[in-house]
């Protein structure tokens, strides 16, 4: 596996709405790999494709033990309620974090790496983590939601 560059913010892939995965070959198998030790090693819940320059609708989470790593390809959100209001940062903008209001409860359709449709529903943290790598494939950014920033003492 390979350790890839994270793009950080400003940088037009990540406010650019990623294309739907057609292909299902090793190369996105690599990727999902890459993107994972990546993410685990920059000490991230999630990570987005653009957030690798790849502009494609793809993402890994791995946010709870109970999960554990989960690959989302072309996900869509079927159902969200509750109200969650909580803190997030982005390996996309280091050092920078402010409160978000996510849903508490999310159910999501994606694809596996082989292609196969699932359905899996999340709540708490989990929820709020593939909420905003899926928000990265529609080009939306944590920043634009934020209704405080945190001052780097707050999170200590």
């Amino acid at each position: 596996m390979a350790f890839l560059e994270i793009v950080k913010h400003p940088n037009e892939v990540l406010e650019t709405p990623c294309d739907r995965v057609l292909d299902f070959d090793k190369k996105l198998t690599k990727l999902l790999n890459d993107m994972y030790e990546t993410m685990l090693t920059a000490d991230g819940v999630g990570l987005a494709a653009p957030q690798v320059g790849v502009s494609k609708q793809i993402a890994v989470v791995d946010a709870d033990d109970k999960h554990g790593r989960i690959d989302l390809i072309n996900p869509v959100i079927l159902e969200a309620r509750g109200e969650q209001i909580g803190p997030e940062g982005c390996l996309s903008f280091p050092d920078l974090f402010g409160e978000v209001k996510r849903a508490d409860y999310v159910k999501v359709r994606a694809q596996n790496r082989r292609g196969k449709v699932f359905v899996m529903e999340a709540r708490g943290f989990l929820a709020r983590a593939i909420q905003h790598e899926i928000d990265h494939l529609h080009g939306v950014l944590f920043t634009s939601k934020v209704t405080r920033y945190y001052e780097p003492d707050e999170l200590e």
